[in-house]
């Protein structure tokens, strides 16, 4: 089963701009369908397309790179006998999978590009950590795009629901509520959504078996299990501090506050010795990262503090996997429970996860909020997210609450919305009841969070 993906309207236009001037590196976690996106692309877009498999290392290719870079003639003839495929002139993709684990063919990306042949894409993962750069020249000639899990509009086409995103989408635009039975619908999409997951593998089980969740999960272990492997992998001095993250992070993320406290995860530990741990994690793009900005009128990334930080999966059908194991999902009928929502314990984790995963597929970075109360010995204001227009000019912030239970205050976000409001663009609670608009807030459900 082929799954539409958004991205492919991306290289779409990276082909129809750059005309061979760039190569395209795609960057994101392991199994979210990056080779599979980029020939499928191949296939339909050029005359012939081929695939260099880095993660298979092949002596004779990497031989190729090693012996004939500078005569590319000879280099092209080797390459095209090797795979059996005719290479056109301006009609041909070459694709370099996993280029991590042979960095020298991403340098090599200068001189391919300057020869203006062939188009180029290379995919991988954990692109930017060090022991995979260190020793090359990273190209100028490269334009980079991050990919991501499938995203709700996505999920939704896989299920034939594309229709009823386009309702919800025009009812954001209206600030209309939904028709009660699609808005029903929708929200069961939703909890599927967040059940399963965006994994390309998960899903096409999901659908294939009618709506089995079992296949989908045993999948999702595995790739969790590959994740742990990948972990293993990665050099020594902080190899124990990504897996104790990676370990807790349901943990950390079924407490009321969410942010990692570091002497939570280790005895005596600050975050200055998690530094290179949060950097792995979030340039393998297996969590998105959500850092404290304590002047938001200002700008967030301007006054971004690093030491505050929550960390979620980066696919919430995983992070339900890592938080219960197979016997507890089956035996105790987590997924029955969550879908006639009668699981409470957890249902927050998940649902502030799954808006933490649309925002991040829409582009935005993450941050939150708190303000202290030195009076009340407590914060006084926490807001879940904040994201921003990335004007310069005319920058609006934007303020979001999830509330998980149709029953709450926001006692948060008007306090918030006091203090700051001549920056605020709008302001938005995330919750399970249909669209509502309150004087300054728009409640919203939480599958409308693509609108945002």
């Amino acid at each position: 089963m082929l799954l539409k993906r958004k991205i492919y309207s991306k290289l779409l236009d990276w082909k129809e701009e750059c005309h061979g001037t760039k190569a395209l590196l795609i960057e994101g976690a392991r199994r979210i369908g990056k080779s599979t996106i980029c020939e499928e692309f191949g296939k339909n877009e050029y005359a012939s397309h081929l695939i260099i498999d880095f993660a298979k290392k092949d002596e004779a290719v990497r031989e190729y790179f090693k012996q004939h870079i500078n005569d590319l003639d000879t280099f092209f003839m080797l390459l095209g006998t090797h795979y059996g495929v005719k290479l056109i002139k301006r009609d041909t993709l070459i694709i370099f999978d996993e280029v991590q684990k042979y960095p020298e063919a991403r340098e090599a990306i200068k001189y391919l590009v300057a020869d203006g042949r062939y188009d180029y894409i290379e995919t991988g993962s954990l692109i930017s950590i060090k022991e995979n750069v260190e020793d090359i020249v990273i190209p100028s000639e490269e334009r980079s795009m991050k990919m991501y899990p499938l995203d709700f509009e996505e999920f939704a086409w896989a299920l034939g629901e594309g229709q009823l995103v386009d309702y919800i989408k025009s009812c954001f635009d209206k600030k209309e509520a939904l028709e009660r039975s699609l808005h029903n619908k929708a929200m069961l999409l939703f909890k599927q959504y967040m059940l399963v997951g965006g994994m390309p593998k998960p899903v096409v089980l999901f659908i294939e078996s009618g709506k089995n969740f079992a296949p989908a999960d045993k999948e999702k272990r595995d790739i969790l299990n590959l994740y742990r492997n990948d972990i293993m992998k990665i050099k020594s001095q902080y190899r124990s501090k990504v897996l104790a993250i990676f370990d807790q992070i349901p943990g950390l993320l079924s407490k009321h506050e969410k942010r990692v406290v570091f002497k939570d995860i280790q005895e005596g530990s600050y975050s200055d010795q998690y530094s290179e741990a949060f950097f792995w994690l979030d340039d393998s793009m297996i969590c998105n990262e959500c850092f404290l900005t304590n002047d938001p009128q200002v700008g967030l990334s301007i006054n971004e503090e690093r030491t505050y930080v929550k960390c979620y999966m980066g696919d919430t059908g995983l992070l339900l996997s890592h938080a219960f194991d197979e016997n507890e999902l089956l035996e105790d009928e987590v997924y029955s429970q969550i879908l006639n929502d009668k699981l409470s314990l957890n249902k927050g984790m998940l649902y502030e996860n799954a808006i933490s995963q649309m925002l991040t597929a829409n582009g935005h970075k993450l941050y939150f909020y708190t303000h202290y109360s030195r009076e009340k010995h407590r914060n006084d204001i926490e807001i879940d997210f904040i994201i921003s227009n990335n004007s310069k000019m005319k920058y609006r912030m934007y303020p979001l609450e999830v509330k998980s239970g149709k029953r709450y205050s926001t006692t948060s976000l008007d306090r918030f919305i006091e203090k700051y409001r001549s920056r605020i663009g709008g302001s938005y609670v995330i919750h399970p009841r249909n669209l509502t608009v309150k004087e300054d807030v728009v409640c919203i459900p939480p599958y409308m969070t693509i609108c945002l």
